[in-house]
């Protein structure tokens, strides 16, 4: 079992390999920096998003705009903070304007957010939208998989709504709360 030093440490050689191999070069020049990920090594969940948006770009830090305050809200929620979870997105750089990252943009970063879940070995990954989902589980719409647990090669995935989402509409913010909610019985 690799430590939790280890593991931080395997973390950070991986953001040092990004950095190094430059898989997207157009999206680097276009962005403040790199978004990594955030939290803890040894989380039992990870959180995966789809791209960094402008906030998370000048931060450095994915989900710190109001998708972020909602997502610290329903963390409290099942009494968990930020520091409890690891977060990241599948691609590591704003894309320009914020709009979806290509297919290609999502290829070329797939192999590292793998590898950031292999070292950190969480329980649970959560997807926060369909566009995350669909990378691991293309086969799935969001409206049919969110909140329920789905496991594939020993690895339990939870669709939830991005909470993006959830800030635009209000009954999918209930929706979302309610999947959130399932989140300490699926852990245990």
């Amino acid at each position: 079992m690799v430590g939790s030093t280890s593991k931080a440490a395997a973390l950070r050689e991986l953001a040092e390999t990004i950095l190094v191999k430059d898989p997207t070069p157009d999206l680097r020049q276009g962005a403040t920096q790199m978004v990594f990920g955030t939290g803890s090594p040894d989380a039992a969940l990870v959180f995966v998003g789809e791209a960094p948006g402008k906030q998370e770009d000048l931060s450095g830090e994915p989900f710190v705009g109001a998708s972020g305050k909602l997502l610290n809200e329903m963390l409290a929620s099942i009494g968990l903070e930020r520091s409890d979870i690891y977060i990241t997105n599948i691609v590591k750089y704003r894309p320009p304007a914020n709009r979806d990252p290509s297919k290609a943009e999502i290829a070329a970063f797939v192999p590292y957010l793998k590898r950031q879940i292999d070292i950190i070995r969480p329980k649970v990954v959560i997807f926060l939208g369909r566009h995350a989902m669909n990378v691991f589980l293309p086969e799935l719409k969001i409206s049919e998989a969110h909140g329920n647990a789905i496991v594939r090669d020993g690895q339990t995935y939870l669709p939830l709504y991005h909470p993006a989402a959830a800030l635009y509409n209000g009954r999918l913010r209930q929706t979302l709360m309610v999947d959130f909610a399932k989140i300490p019985a699926i852990i245990h």
